[in-house]
């Protein structure tokens, strides 16, 4: 496992990606206000939804495998029964101040095509790498929730499919069952309303998964944030 702040090692991702190929296409994005093909809309409750597009990205596997090859992934450290540990992901940062252009042309089209259809200046962009089963992410809401009211997030999953689930805030004290998706190669899954204020999403441990998973993560209004080198932050 590599340290905090360690690259990941281009090649090692290579040999594991490599068994899962989906798609070869030239990487582009559906126009969501067009109403492509398969967009559902489920309404969690009468102020939050959850939005979902099969297949938004085409030509995802090339975007998957440049991105690991690319980004500067580090992992960073978490506070766990008053412990410090390793966060079992890596992680990856851009944002406009970074004086950086977009890691690949298409993720500035999706960021276009995001801004047009909800209405939000998407400026910023979270990466997170799921190298295998173990890695994980616990029940949590995104930081957005404190400076925006009724943030909108879309995330965008190359690579396999994994589980993400969606549940009632405990706090809230609305219970009920959870919601899942199993999101990759190339979907599309935007939580909006008061999503972020009174539910909480997670991907958890799985004993089987395919192969590797690159969540994408636009953000808006985010532009001159920087998530810390370490700490309890959680990008989902």
């Amino acid at each position: 496992m590599t340290g905090p702040t360690a690259p990941l090692v281009a090649t090692d991702a290579e040999l594991i990606w490599q068994q899962c190929l989906f798609a070869f296409e030239e990487p582009k994005v559906n126009d969501v206000a067009a109403g492509c093909s398969g967009f559902t809309r489920t309404w969690l409750d009468e102020a939050s939804w959850v939005d979902y597009v099969p297949r938004w990205l085409s030509g995802a596997d090339l975007v998957f495998a440049e991105l690991v090859a690319k980004l500067p992934w580090r992992q960073r450290e978490v506070t766990m029964y008053d412990r410090r540990v390793a966060e079992p992901r890596l992680t990856a940062w851009w944002g406009p101040t970074s004086g950086e252009p977009e890691p690949l042309p298409v993720l500035a089209e999706a960021m276009a095509a995001l801004t047009r259809h909800y209405s939000r200046p998407f400026d910023s962009i979270g990466f997170n790498l799921y190298r295998d089963g173990r890695d994980s992410v616990a029940w949590h809401a995104d930081r957005e929730r404190y400076f925006h009211e009724d943030p909108v997030v879309a995330i965008l999953s190359t690579g396999a499919p994994r589980a993400l689930h969606v549940r009632p805030k405990p706090s809230q004290g609305k219970g009920g069952p959870s919601r899942t998706w199993h999101i990759g190669q190339g979907d599309l899954l935007v939580m909006g309303g008061a999503c972020q204020h009174d539910f909480e999403h997670c991907v958890p441990k799985a004993a089987h998964v395919e192969g590797p998973r690159l969540s994408i993560m636009f953000r808006h209004n985010m532009a001159d944030w920087q998530p810390p080198d370490s700490g309890t932050y959680n990008q989902g």
